[in-house]
């Protein structure tokens, strides 16, 4: 009984990666001790089934009450205090960027192809997601909207350090989510989220494996142009999306607000990485 519990608080932990932009639930797991228990199952499921599926059900039932438990509080803050929010999760963001830089180099030395991934992905991705409402039009928040935000929730997963809040944030999606999670809208919100993630999980966990394995800095290289650009996009205001950040209205306070939170939040950015670095 008490593993159940522990297992519990877990998955509310992890699920804190699930709605805060600049927290990946990857990082959470790998601090908790089970992320690499996640990828082995994912990418032998076949093997001890029936085992990891009882170990993870306590996980899963604490990540739903964490959702439902945080989310409220979240999205109270955004839509009251957007500004400094945004930015203190934006800060959180560039906090991993050093640990995420670090990984890039772990199996082979950085080298002008790697370069090349980072600044093309970085000008390539910042250009789709900013002018993506005018490419594809918004993205409805309905059960297909939100199973591409399980697949892109299950990614920050299956990638430690990959944050997804903040392309949910560009996509128009993470309000809707939020909302959603706040009125534990089980078929509307938390049936496709699960469908996406599992989907996604099945379908790149090995993909993922062989990447990390075989091409380990082009992968990181390409995330860290992902991270750079997804971040700089929660600041710029965007007239085409309806959930960019708007500077209205803000006021010296606002800014100092945003500025010190903005420095925490590279804080607690730089805190996780070395947690996950202590703990992976």
């Amino acid at each position: 009984m008490t593993s159940w519990i522990a297992r519990i608080i877990k998955g509310m932990i992890i699920a804190l990666g699930f709605i805060l932009p600049g927290v990946s639930g990857g990082v959470l797991a790998a601090i908790l001790g089970i992320y690499e228990r996640i990828i082995r199952f994912l990418a032998h499921i076949r093997e001890n089934f029936v085992e990891n599926v009882l170990f993870f059900i306590p996980v899963g039932i604490g990540g739903i009450l964490g959702i439902a438990l945080f989310s409220f509080p979240v999205e109270f803050l955004l839509k009251h205090y957007q500004v400094p929010v945004l930015w203190g999760f934006a800060g959180a963001i560039v906090g991993t960027i050093p640990s995420l830089v670090k990984e890039s180099t772990k199996k082979s030395s950085r080298d002008l192809t790697d370069k090349m991934w980072l600044v093309g992905t970085f000008v390539l991705s910042g250009l789709l997601l900013y002018f993506l409402n005018d490419l594809v039009g918004t993205i409805p928040a309905n059960f297909v909207g939100f199973v591409l935000a399980g697949a892109l929730i299950a990614l920050g997963i299956l990638v430690p350090g990959l944050s997804p809040s903040n392309l949910l944030l560009i996509l128009g999606l993470y309000t809707p989510m939020l909302d959603g999670f706040k009125s534990l809208d089980l078929v509307g919100t938390f049936l496709p989220i699960a469908i996406g993630g599992l989907l996604a999980m099945l379908a790149f966990s090995k993909a993922m494996d062989y990447a990390l394995e075989h091409h380990h800095s082009r992968v990181y290289h390409f995330i860290i142009g992902i991270v750079l650009s997804s971040t700089l996009l929660i600041l710029l205001p965007n007239p085409s999306s309806k959930e960019a950040i708007s500077y209205a209205g803000a006021g010296l306070l606002t800014w100092i607000s945003a500025f010190v939170l903005f420095g925490l939040g590279i804080w607690l950015g730089l805190w996780m990485s070395k947690l996950e670095e202590k703990y992976k």
